[in-house]
């Protein structure tokens, strides 16, 4: 070997694993490398390729299955590209997925089902079935869905946030493996459903969210508020580098749409939402009140409107970003948005959005237990 090759192997090894000053190769042009320690390098050097191998596997995905810790697929490396300060650089002593990840992101996907189809029906009038079929995996068609009577503003954002979701649940399931679509209830007399709750009574006529572009916009503050909480609760349990990335990239849109769907409602605010007497503020405070309730962990949802006591450091009634004290997004567990969607209050009993339950091994294990 030449000092040149001994050189890249000391960078590559001391990076990945610092090594004390006795162990590391020697790269004085005038000495040779220590025979004492050679072997133990081309072992380490060996089994380092092999896990660098069974890392990054790549290809189409199957659900984990096994209790190893795998190293999936990076949907955000671009092996295509040169220049390697484009990249993030792989964080030593961690694995690119681990098993707990993999089931965290695979709960996620009942959520992105939802908005997905939700969203795909609302603007275009046909889902997920028609655009990418393969990421249904099985899974059954929603019930009820429908194309809303859009505008042209909110019909192409709703649209832009439809592909949005096509493009999250592929990232998801190329990454970790997919679960079916669940049997979800997107019609007008589910949402109706959850109105009512909100309000206490029934109200008439009742609510349709295909109705016009504000029942739409008022019915999508209903859902994806619920996922950005799931995957801020999700992060802390995180682990793996590729999973890290893939779920902060999925928060930032979700952060996105969230937004763009309370701004739309804030600048409504004090419009009454006919053919109804209540405003809009009123509206969203009625949904947070009842998410929260559902969920049972105390205040983690603010309508668009809030006492300034509880806005931004107490001192703003503007509540276009629902967060704590410290501006920080609220934390939902599965077992909390399970709560919410079922909307039963109870994670063991199905219903509401997922009339036979949500899927993956987080979600089913409940019903097993309620079963059992």
């Amino acid at each position: 070997m030449t000092p040149l090759v001994y050189y890249r192997y000391e960078s590559l090894v001391n990076y990945l694993i610092p090594l004390p000053s006795s162990l590391k190769i020697l790269t004085d042009s005038n000495m040779a490398p220590s025979l004492t320690y050679l072997p133990t390098l081309i072992l380490f050097l060996l089994l380092l390729a092999l896990g660098s191998v069974h890392g990054h596997s790549g290809g189409e995905l199957k659900p984990l299955d096994s209790d190893e810790d795998l190293g999936l697929y990076d949907p955000f490396y671009d092996n295509y590209n040169p220049n390697l300060t484009c990249q993030s650089p792989f964080p030593p002593y961690t694995l690119p997925i681990y098993k707990a990840d993999v089931t965290l992101l695979q709960f996620a996907q009942n959520i992105e089902h939802l908005e997905c189809d939700f969203f795909l029906w609302g603007a275009l009038g046909y889902g997920l079935d028609a655009v990418a079929p393969e990421l249904t995996l099985g899974g059954p068609p929603p019930i009820g869905v429908r194309k809303a009577n859009l505008d042209k503003l909110v019909e192409s954002i709703i649209t832009e946030f439809g592909y949005e979701e096509v493009g999250h649940l592929r990232a998801l399931k190329r990454t970790v493996g997919g679960i079916p679509r669940p049997l979800m209830d997107l019609s007008p007399e589910n949402f109706a459903r959850v109105i009512d709750r909100a309000f206490e009574h029934p109200l008439d006529p009742p609510f349709d969210p295909y109705r016009d572009s504000l029942s739409f916009m008022m019915a999508s503050y209903i859902i994806p508020y619920v996922g950005l909480n799931g995957y801020v609760g999700a992060n802390p349990q995180i682990q793996g580098y590729v999973s890290k990335r893939l779920l902060a990239g999925l928060l930032g849109v979700e952060g996105g749409q969230d937004a763009v769907i309370r701004t739309y409602l804030y600048e409504r605010a004090n419009e009454t939402a006919h053919p109804y007497e209540f405003t809009v503020a009123e509206y969203t405070n009625r949904i947070s009140i009842l998410r929260n309730k559902l969920g049972m962990c105390g205040i983690k949802d603010e309508g668009v409107v809030v006492p300034p006591e509880l806005g931004a450091e107490g001192r703003t009634s503007t509540n276009v970003l629902s967060a704590n004290r410290d501006s920080l997004s609220y934390p939902r567990t599965p077992a909390e948005i399970l709560r919410i969607t079922y909307e039963t209050g109870d994670e063991h009993v199905p219903g509401g959005f997922y009339p036979k339950g949500a899927n993956g091994k987080i979600a089913r294990s409940y019903l097993e237990e309620k079963s059992d």
